[in-house]
């Protein structure tokens, strides 16, 4: 039997297939074909898109709307920021702007999750703590603010922040094209562990739990240990592209805790679709380079135009990019799909009764 080029799990194959292999074509062209300023620009998208990859995971498929995401994201940057500059080395500081954010996600997401907080409050709750932190490292002006020989700086952030280096060699730090492979390629790595989370059990509990979490708890499962788990791993995703991002500029400041962290975010994955991982990654290097043209000129506001362009997608594509060109794509491969004719229609009428 034929398996037909619509159904779901031939699309999710080829779905993934085609952007893992569009991730790697990406990944090793982008240096034979970019400048050097060009390849410094993609990594920073390509830090963003995964900024936009833990957002796109914890509201498309947990269904957990974080108006703070921009919090791991700050707090994943410092912590790179502040322990490499202690310690030297990179290798530990990376797993640290991994595991801090995820701590901070496990004694948050535990207060929210196990004391029942509907999802309208969560979403206010996590918006005021990153407004709380960028208040809290936005006021550490001054030398006495530090934390062993890195000082926080204040609004001022932390400059020349040490590259990452060959793990175990800190006297090798990368340079533009190492970071940009780093990047690039935790991008692609992060992308197929989230396929393989929701491809697990775990990650179609998570999706039943958004779809029905009273069905979910009365057979048997605690939604709030699911919730908790994958705001977590969120979070984790959020830390590292803040580690990615403190890379890519040498720099951090308060403003990655700001709301237009959290706002931009939120667009990446509304431009690009809800209930997707793609569309998350797609719609933060569109926004990116929407920003960076408009900033090139002086007929129209930055910020009046990014607000315009997500009314536009609101009304216009609420669903997003991606699946429209998917849904597109179906209805192409649909038309030129072979019709079955009289011969194959009773050939197959046949075939169903003989079962």
């Amino acid at each position: 039997m034929t398996i037909p080029l619509s159904s779901a799990p031939w699309r999710s194959a080829a779905g993934f297939l085609a952007t893992l292999a569009l991730g790697l074509v990406i990944l090793f062209g982008a240096p034979r074909t970019l400048d050097t300023f060009g390849l410094v620009q993609w990594t920073g998208f390509a830090a963003l898109a995964m900024f936009g990859l833990s957002q796109g995971f914890i509201w498309g498929f947990a269904g957990v709307m974080s108006f703070g995401q921009a919090a791991f994201l700050g707090l994943g940057g410092y912590a790179y920021a502040v322990s490499v500059i202690n310690i030297g080395d990179s290798t530990v500081p990376v797993l640290l702007a991994i595991a801090v954010p995820m701590l901070f996600a496990a004694i948050l997401g535990y207060f929210m999750f196990y004391g029942r907080i509907s999802d309208a409050y969560i979403g206010v709750i996590t918006l005021t703590v990153s407004v709380i932190l960028f208040q809290l490292v936005n006021a550490t002006s001054g030398s006495q603010y530090r934390i062993g020989t890195a000082e926080l700086g204040g609004f001022n952030g932390i400059p020349a922040i040490p590259a990452l280096n060959a793990p175990g060699f800190p006297d090798e730090p990368l340079d533009n094209e190492g970071i940009w492979y780093a990047a690039m390629g935790a991008l692609v790595l992060v992308y197929v562990l989230l396929r393989a989370v929701l491809a697990s059990r775990f990650g179609r509990v998570v999706v039943a739990i958004r779809e029905n979490e009273t069905r979910a708890q009365l057979i048997g499962y605690d939604p709030r240990l699911y919730k908790l788990l994958a705001f977590m791993i969120a979070a984790g995703v959020a830390g590292l592209a803040g580690c990615l991002y403190a890379n890519w500029g040498g720099f951090i400041s308060p403003t990655v805790f700001g709301l237009s962290m959290s706002a931009q975010v939120i667009i990446y994955v509304l431009v690009g679709g809800l209930g997707t991982l793609v569309g998350p990654m797609l719609g933060a290097v569109l926004i990116q380079a929407l920003i960076i043209a408009a900033g090139s000129q002086s007929l129209l506001d930055s910020n009046l135009g990014l607000g315009l362009v997500l009314d536009g997608f609101v009304l216009l594509v609420p669903q997003g990019l991606v699946p429209v060109i998917r849904t597109l794509g179906l209805r192409l491969l649909q038309r030129r799909a072979p019709r079955p004719g009289p011969a194959d229609g009773a050939a197959g009428l046949a075939t169903e009764r003989a079962r």
